[in-house]
């Protein structure tokens, strides 16, 4: 409803409002309280949800396209072929087979087509299920002899097997769900299982696995681009030695990618997300040429390497980017431009992934597209301070100031091949540590806290290489001898290759 513009007299308002603590409003003083609540209601600037230029500078979205064609039915969100993890069940024909007779014309023959038409069922199953077997007992009325029926084949003599472990893990590690919310669930459906058995079992989990994470880390050192960012963390119980003066505790996220293929690695602690990175470039191959390092602008974030061992710098855009979004409602015009700038970096970017260019022809690209604009932005940036049309310490001098001091780190990609405009890859995976520490709110232990990065780190690789999370700790678990002998035949990538080549698939 649309209200006619109001003239708001605040002492008639203070008026009415002691009245109202006396007796009851009028209609017309009703009617005009709720007037000037609308009108002050209006002039209230609404929150951002994203970032995205035409929202920060609230210009109004381009109408999407109309289409007369409407999508027949049966067609939902997700088609048939999205449920990999489904079990497929073949329906043949109950009266036809290849070859018979039409029934319908009674002229020609009926041959299957190349696609079977697809129908999903889902059904809803608790996170953990239990099966209890009830061997039959014999006893001699003589000898007291008791004689017990064998388990059934397949069986083994474990309580939980390795699927209970991989779920558990999947459940907290992977979806930040809590052990003590996943007991009160567990209890509700007749499965009652303890936290403190849980930790107990995912523990046991995390140590006959570990290969697999410490080959993640040898593979993650030979990347060629290294993303890194950390989060704080809370550890309840956490030794500190005696001249240690740091009193953070945070856990680290680095992405390495490498000809396409990314691992994400997880590390939590008192050390710096520079210093994480520092000790798995630690297991880099000496010959390698040097790896590009993407991340914010914060010093604790670059590693201090050995003699000899040196990166290449580079920047993130989108931190640089956001210091103009913070103060759009203040400059709107300067923000404007330098956001649309930056929208044209992007979309030259986004171009040569649909082109699907290579490092090299990516950064020739760039170089012709987005350089000149670089530059042309570089320069009005530098303008604003020498014809003094900005205040430095104002809160768009603040962001210039940003952009300029980290120029070079931010243009990387128009330099170096393969070298990313943001650090989005790591923001985006540190959402799992986030997630776990909002709803878990803490680690108990620093082991506690090991054993979460192991399993966060698997998870989200898995992730990554769209490989199956639950199938790949299940299956580590399964074969931890041959886990222990070949880590890298055992990777998310490639372990279903190796349990074919053995004969298990």
């Amino acid at each position: 409803m649309k209200r006619p513009r109001l003239e708001v007299n605040l002492e008639e308002l203070d008026q009415i409002i002691d009245r109202g603590t006396q007796a009851p409003l009028s209609e017309s003083e009703s009617e005009k309280l709720k007037s000037a609540l609308h009108a002050l209601a209006g002039m209230l600037s609404k929150p951002r949800t994203t970032e995205k230029t035409n929202n920060v500078l609230k210009q109004p979205e381009t109408p999407a396209p109309e289409n007369d064609s409407e999508p027949g039915p049966g067609h939902g969100r997700n088609g048939a072929s999205s449920y990999t993890g489904a079990k497929k069940v073949a329906v043949a024909h109950p009266k036809l087979h290849a070859g018979d007779s039409c029934p319908g014309c009674e002229k020609g023959k009926v041959y299957p087509q190349k696609e079977p038409r697809t129908l999903v069922r889902i059904v809803g199953q608790a996170p953990l299920a239990a099966t209890v077997y009830e061997l039959d007992r014999l006893r001699c009325n003589l000898c007291g002899e008791v004689f017990t029926a064998q388990e059934p084949e397949g069986v083994g003599p474990e309580k939980y097997d390795e699927t209970t472990a991989a779920m558990i893990a999947l459940l907290k590690y992977g979806s930040g769900m809590p052990f003590y919310r996943l007991e009160k669930l567990e209890y509700l459906l007749g499965i009652p299982l303890p936290a403190s058995t849980q930790w107990e079992i995912v523990e046991e989990a995390a140590e006959l696995i570990k290969a697999a994470r410490d080959e993640l880390i040898r593979q993650a050192a030979q990347g060629e681009v290294l993303h890194n960012d950390d989060t704080s963390m809370r550890v309840l119980h956490l030794a500190r030695e005696p001249s240690d003066d740091r009193t953070g505790v945070f856990t680290s996220g680095i992405v390495s990618t490498k000809q396409g293929r990314r691992i994400a690695l997880y590390f939590t602690g008192r050390q710096h997300a520079g210093e994480n990175l520092r000790d798995v470039l630690q297991h880099r191959v000496a010959e390698l040429a040097r790896p590009i390092q993407m991340c914010d602008a914060l010093s604790r974030n670059t590693p201090k390497l050995s003699d000899g061992a040196e990166i290449l710098l580079a920047n993130c855009l989108a931190h640089g980017r956001r210091q103009f979004v913070d103060v759009s409602a203040n400059f709107p015009e300067q923000c404007r431009y330098v956001l649309e700038m930056l929208g044209n970096i992007y979309k030259n970017d986004a171009e040569a992934r649909e082109r699907h260019l290579s490092p090299t022809e990516r950064l020739e690209f760039h170089q012709q597209q987005s350089g000149p604009v670089m530059q042309q932005l570089h320069q009005w940036l530098e303008a604003q301070f020498a014809l003094k049309q900005v205040e430095p310490n104002s809160g768009l001098g603040k962001a210039i100031t940003y952009l300029l001091r980290h120029w070079k780190g931010l243009t990387a990609f128009l330099r170096e091949a393969g070298a990313p405009l943001d650090n989005n890859v790591c923001e985006r995976a540190l959402k799992r540590a986030v997630l776990h520490r909002k709803n878990a709110l803490f680690y108990r232990t620093l082991h506690g806290a090991e054993a979460g990065d192991l399993f966060m780190s698997l998870i989200h690789t898995c992730e990554l290489a769209g490989a199956n999370p639950f199938d790949y700790l299940a299956e580590l678990q399964k074969h931890p001898t041959e886990l222990a002998s070949n880590p890298p035949a055992w990777m998310p990538w490639n372990y279903g290759e190796t349990l074919a080549r053995v004969g298990v698939r």
